[in-house]
C-alpha cells in the first residue's frame, strides 16, 4: 500500500451523500475559506489537484469548497492524536460534522476523528511499532469487523501474537474513507464509488507573511 492521506473534511451533514453527486467547486469560496483559516500566510494558487491527492507537501495547502462540504488538505492535519486539533480547524464546522483522515504507507500508521456540534465523537490512532496511540469514544459500525478479527493483517498464529491489534492500519484507513466520503484510495476498488479524480481541488504553495519595520 502507498496511500498518504492528510487532511479535514467540514460537512454540513452527511459528505459521502454530498460527494456522490459531485458538487461544482465554488473557487472564490474557497479562496476566502483558505484565507480564513491559514491567516497570516502568503498563498499562491498553482492549478488543480483532486481528491486523488491529499497529502500534500509541507509547503502547499490543497483545498475545495462546494454546495454543502469543504476539503482541506495540509500538514497540519497529519498528527498522531487528533483529539489535540487546533481548535480553529473544528470551529470551522460550526454545528456540522468535521471529519479528520490521516495515514501514512511508510509507516503503516492511520488516525481518523469525528467531531459533531464542535464535540469530538471519535478518535483513533494506531500503527504497528507505536500501537494505538488514541483511541477514544466507541468505534463506529463500521470498524467492528475488523477489531472482530474479520479482516486480519497477517496469517499465522504467530504472527498475530506479535501484531498489536487484529487487522492492518491502512486496511481501515482505505474502509473509513469509503464509509466517510464514498472512494477509495487502493486495494480492491468497487466500482461503484466514487472517482476521486472527479473532484477538483485548488493547490496554494504557502509561506509565512513576513514584513520589515524601519526606524
Amino acid at each position: 500500500m502507498g496511500a498518504k492521506t492528510w487532511m479535514l473534511v467540514i460537512a454540513d451533514s452527511n459528505a459521502r451523500e454530498v460527494l456522490a453527486g459531485k458538487p461544482a467547486l465554488d473557487r472564490e469560496r474557497t479562496l476566502k475559506f483558505v484565507n480564513a483559516l491559514f491567516p497570516g500566510e502568503t498563498l499562491e494558487p498553482i492549478g488543480d489537484g483532486s481528491l486523488a491527492s491529499t497529502c500534500p507537501p509541507n509547503d502547499e495547502i490543497h483545498i475545495g469548497c462546494f454546495s454543502g462540504v469543504s476539503i482541506i488538505a495540509a500538514k497540519e492535519f497529519g498528527i498522531d492524536h487528533p483529539s489535540k486539533l487546533p481548535q480553529r480547524f473544528i470551529a470551522a464546522g460550526g454545528s456540522g460534522v468535521v471529519t479528520l483522515h490521516a495515514m501514512h504507507s511508510v509507516v503503516d500508521w492511520f488516525a481518523y476523528a469525528i467531531w459533531k456540534d464542535e464535540k469530538l465523537i471519535r478518535s483513533l490512532s494506531l500503527s504497528p511499532d507505536s500501537g494505538i496511540m488514541e483511541d477514544i469514544g466507541q468505534c463506529l459500525p463500521f470498524e467492528e469487523p475488523y477489531w472482530s478479527g474479520e479482516h486480519p493483517a497477517v496469517d499465522s498464529e504467530e504472527e498475530k501474537d506479535a501484531y498489536p491489534f487484529p487487522f492492518h492500519p491502512l486496511e481501515l484507513g482505505e474502509e473509513t474513507l469509503k464509509d466517510r466520503f464514498g472512494y477509495q484510495l487502493e486495494g480492491f476498488i468497487d466500482p461503484s464509488l466514487l472517482e476521486p479524480e472527479s473532484i477538483p481541488l485548488v493547490r496554494y504553495k504557502r509561506s509565512r507573511s513576513s514584513w520589515w519595520k524601519f526606524w
